[in-house]
């Protein structure tokens, strides 16, 4: 964080100071909310949870070098305590920014949004420096503390913004201010809490609406090739580009193929030239995550060559998002196990059967979380799709969400042994452990809630240590 006085901080966040000798003392460091992060200079920030109060690790994060604690009480060791922690740490970031030199970059979709903040730091950071969300921190405690994490030689911060209803990207917009915005898609992620697509459009397109007007530099950034997304331009005064595979998209791509392993290759068109990108990531869907952040770059002063070198050389950043080991025995584990939704599950599925040309393909897939009403329709769904791309066999795991993927598998022409319906992960490890073949591929997936990433780690370790059938 850029150094502030206790004093000053206290003052922004509306705090009291106890303990402190010298209100003058600076933050220097992190502001962390987690006790093991707590370093010289460092800000801890002690939330109350259900199961652990953070308060209770006030000595010891002293003792690690921490200036203070952000509190609601007294803590016997120096303290700003306010009315509320989240409240404070919100005023604290938006007082940060509005310091800050740097140009902030949000972004927000139903699927996707991960990836493609990673690939619009990755791309960014070659010009100056970036700062950006790890994982997927994109909500209103995350989202600050990514904020407060930049410095004073902070160029490009790159946020992503997560919603689960009406009004929560206007928050975290209004906590930091946005120059660009980033709307990707609208899809069916959470569909179950918000009601449906058009609710959901209304919340993503927040973002769209807290930009400022183009004058003022600001600028929106759309999917011209989802009719939600592409409306949203009506919602903002900024400057609006879009992207996307359609010929009237600014930012767009051409001949688009997947090579012989699934990575997609492709011809980058932006205002300012072409270049010709070939992905280290797996799976078409990528192309719109990239075309994405080749207009956020464009829009940041990037030519279409630096661009393209960039996206071609940019990897995966965050763990379980289409993570590729490849095992001394030839078997492709592909470990897509952080989250689900229809959009994501089909998309995984696509590059499945992409990656596993000529070879048996092994789709394990559990329950996506949050779908409300559309849950059995869209399990049925994607059950029927891995059928169509004719994916070797599927692997349902769980309760009656797995029962629905393998009923629309059976539905869909999947007899004999072509599917199967077990009970729990450790389950589908013994399966694949005594059926898996040298060559095999297998994509592992379903939401977070899950925890299918079991499943794919024991794989990975089972190659290592050479225990595989060889029949």
């Amino acid at each position: 964080m850029i150094a502030l006085s206790l004093a000053e901080i206290a003052e922004v966040v509306g705090g009291q100071t106890h303990d402190i000798p010298d209100p003058s003392v600076q933050v220097t460091g992190p502001v962390v909310r987690d006790s093991r992060e707590a370093g010289p200079g460092s800000l801890f920030v002690a939330f109350a949870g259900e199961r652990v109060d953070g308060h209770d690790f006030a000595p010891s994060v002293v003792e690690a070098g921490a200036v203070a604690v952000l509190g609601t009480r007294p803590v016997g060791v120096p303290a700003i305590v306010v009315d509320d922690v989240q409240t404070a740490l919100g005023a604290l970031a938006r007082h940060v920014v509005r310091r800050l030199g740097a140009t902030l970059v949000a972004l927000t979709g139903s699927a996707g949004k991960t990836s493609t903040k990673d690939l619009i730091a990755q791309v960014l950071r070659r010009k100056a420096p970036t700062v950006f969300t790890p994982g997927s921190l994109n909500n209103e405690i995350g989202l600050p503390l990514t904020a407060l994490s930049a410095t004073e030689e902070t160029r490009f911060l790159v946020l992503e913004m997560g919603a689960r209803g009406i009004g929560h990207i206007s928050y975290l917009a209004g906590l930091t201010p946005p120059k660009v915005g980033l709307v990707l898609n609208v899809g069916s992620a959470h569909i179950g809490e918000f009601g449906g697509r058009e609710q959901i459009a209304q919340a993503k397109g927040e973002l769209v609406e807290a930009l400022p007007p183009e004058a003022d530099g600001g600028t929106a950034i759309l999917n011209a090739d989802d009719p939600y997304v592409r409306a949203m331009a009506s919602r903002t005064k900024a400057k609006v580009i879009f992207f996307g595979e359609s010929g009237e998209a600014d930012v767009r791509a051409e001949n688009v193929r997947l090579t012989d392993t699934g990575q997609p290759s492709f011809r980058l068109h932006t205002p300012s030239g072409a270049s010709d990108v070939t992905m280290r990531l797996y799976g078409e869907h990528h192309v719109s995550n990239a075309l994405a952040a080749a207009a956020v770059a464009h829009e940041l002063g990037m030519s279409a060559d630096e661009i393209a070198v960039a996206l071609s050389e940019a990897g995966s950043l965050s763990r379980w998002r289409m993570e590729v080991t490849e095992r001394p025995d030839g078997v492709t584990v592909v470990n897509d196990a952080y989250n689900a939704n229809p959009e994501s599950m089909k998309a995984a599925l696509r590059a499945l059967a992409a990656m596993g040309k000529g070879r048996r393909t092994w789709a394990v897939l559990g329950k996506m979380a949050e779908l409300g009403d559309e849950a059995l329709a869209e399990h049925d769904a994607v059950g029927r799709l891995a059928v169509r791309l004719n994916v070797s066999k599927l692997v349902a795991v769980g309760g009656r969400e797995a029962a629905w993927l393998q009923l629309g598998a059976y539905n869909e022409g999947s007899w004999g042994e072509e599917s199967v319906h077990v009970s729990d992960a450790q389950a589908a490890v013994d399966l694949l452990r005594s059926e898996l073949r040298p060559g095999d591929v297998v994509l592992v997936k379903a939401s977070r809630s899950v925890g299918l990433e079991s499943v794919a780690q024991a794989l990975v370790e089972t190659g290592a240590e050479g225990e595989v059938s060889a029949r």
